[in-house]
């Protein structure tokens, strides 16, 4: 069997039924392969995407997301991508091709089509590592480590770099080996003496928890301690229960149940900046942590006590280690509190996240002010139902990351005009593909937020007006249907629902121009002494 052909059975052995990526001249071994391979490649027109693509379907099934791109600038292309993965725990897999291993002479740069010095060096910063495939007889087991690595957890971005002509070698067989599973309880005893002392616990669950499907033994550790939970914006939707709060951390009445707080049970989380106003918000008097990497539990705040694990069985079993408690609601008013507070604070926004309140959907928002608002206060009512890119802070990542997870159902992506232009060539491959999506594009006139940033710095606005097209026109010369409306009022959710509704891709075009969010930096209430 020829290498690249084996490269798609190892990835069809992990549960791969589909890839992203883009041809090149060296990896279009890869490209005849498919055609007997049983794996849907879905053909985008940027690397980047690719990678993106791969991320959202990732963060929306649990699966493998894979990406295939060619040498050079076409791996180059992937890294932003790439790095936003890395930040959000993403099991996203990246095979590239490399130039041949008959024209490569070690320490040598001879320039050769696409040569890059060290390809592998330019990912090692932005994945867990990266491989490069020393001999064709070694392709298929280098693939299948590299993707059981993607997806164990922490989770993460790897890299395979392969010369191209490795894939048209003929290659031994090769049979993946199931990964050994650690069931390990760690010892509660400390963990349950924490728990007893505390009047006032409130778990705190990451995107460790969503990735770990953990939702249920968080609601069965919340019944048990009647203890509210603050989700982070890597897990919302990790359980619809009463006792999650419905609303970040940002805003004042939710970051009052922090400050109240007699111990803290960390779920899946590292406390990065974003989401502890960078540090502002004081350490907890008491932490208890629950995590696979025991550095990762405490390199942000100090841990008391660090159960060493998966999310899901440490949790589960705490959650039945520990005396019930009277059910005592401490949730229902302070949601109510941030929904007044939003009604308040920008009514344009409140009817936007009235507008998707019901909608059975999966959302991926980009980094926009109406994604910020989505990320901080949409109820997100199911596992994984919107991906957010909480890492690196991509711009651009919403249109192409629902890209991927359009392979799960209907999905909605929320971007704005400027995040939008990143990538809206691959309106081709969303017609092409007939993927469900739907694009919602807020168009306020380039980068709101950076206008927002300039205006509250006092500088002089600049390079944030942008020109744009007519993106109706621009999503119908690509035979995507699309719509334009003013504001998120009823002629809003009527073209939304109708949209929705609809099969294959569409878009509505939202004229609206809305007030950053209290999640933004600029807005944090949490100030430096």
């Amino acid at each position: 069997m020829s290498g690249a052909a084996r490269v798609l059975e190892v990835l069809t052995a992990h549960g791969v039924e589909v890839v992203f990526g883009l041809p090149g001249v060296h990896n279009l071994a890869i490209w005849e392969a498919l055609e007997s391979s049983g794996v849907r490649m879905i053909g985008v027109r940027h690397e980047q995407t690719a990678v993106y693509a791969a991320d959202g379907y990732a963060r929306t099934t649990g699966k493998l997301g894979v990406a295939i791109v060619t040498t050079g600038p076409g791996a180059a292309n992937t890294l932003g991508a790439v790095g936003e993965a890395m930040s959000s725990g993403s099991p996203v897999l990246v095979i590239a091709t490399d130039i041949p291993s008959t024209l490569r002479v070690p320490g040598v740069y001879r320039g050769v089509l696409h040569e890059t010095r060290d390809q592998r060096a330019m990912f090692l910063p932005v994945t867990k590592t990266g491989f490069d495939v020393a001999s064709a007889n070694d392709l298929a087991q280098v693939v299948d480590q590299a993707a059981k690595l993607a997806l164990t957890a922490p989770h993460g971005p790897v890299y395979v770099g392969v010369p191209t002509d490795f894939l048209s070698a003929d290659v031994p067989a090769y049979a993946p080996k199931a990964a050994a599973e650690d069931t390990v309880l760690p010892d509660l005893g400390e963990a349950l003496r924490l728990i007893e002392s505390a009047e006032s616990p409130l778990i705190w669950a990451g995107g460790g928890a969503a990735r770990a499907d953990a939702g249920p033994a968080v609601a069965a550790l919340a019944e048990a301690l009647s203890a509210p939970v603050v989700t982070t914006y890597g897990a919302r939707g990790l359980v619809d229960h009463p006792f999650v709060v419905r609303g970040p951390v940002h805003a004042p009445p939710v970051g009052e149940l922090w400050d109240s707080a007699d111990l803290v049970i960390a779920i899946g989380t590292d406390f990065d900046g974003m989401m502890t106003q960078n540090w502002l918000q004081p350490a907890p008097r008491k932490l208890l942590s629950i995590n696979v990497d025991k550095a990762d539990a405490s390199k942000n705040y100090r841990s008391d006590v660090v159960l060493v694990g998966d999310a899901l069985t440490v949790t589960n079993a705490l959650a039945e280690a520990v005396p019930a408690r009277p059910r005592a609601d401490r949730v229902s008013e302070v949601n109510a509190a941030v929904r007044a507070l939003v009604a308040s604070d920008s009514p344009e926004a409140a009817a936007f996240l009235d507008a998707v309140a019901d909608l059975d959907v999966t959302f991926v928002a980009d980094m926009c002010i109406p994604g910020y608002w989505m990320g901080g206060f949409h109820h997100v009512t199911k596992p994984r139902g919107l991906s957010y890119p909480v890492g690196w802070g991509t711009l651009g990542f919403g249109f192409p990351a629902a890209l991927g997870a359009a392979l799960a159902g209907r999905t909605v992506a929320v971007c704005g005009d400027g995040g939008f232009l990143f990538a809206c060539g691959d309106l081709a491959t969303l017609a092409q593909e007939q993927l469900p999506v739907t694009v919602v594009l807020v168009d306020d006139g380039g980068y709101g937020m950076l206008r927002y940033d300039q205006v509250v710095a006092g500088h002089t606005v600049s390079g944030v007006d942008l020109h744009r097209p007519d993106f109706v026109a621009l999503a119908g010369s690509f035979g995507v249907p699309a719509a334009r409306v003013d504001g998120f009022g009823p002629d809003f959710k009527a073209r939304l629902d109708a949209a929705i509704g609809q099969r294959g891709p569409n878009m509505v075009v939202v004229n609206a121009s809305l007030k950053p969010p209290v999640n933004t930096s600029p807005r944090w209430y949490r100030k430096n002494a």
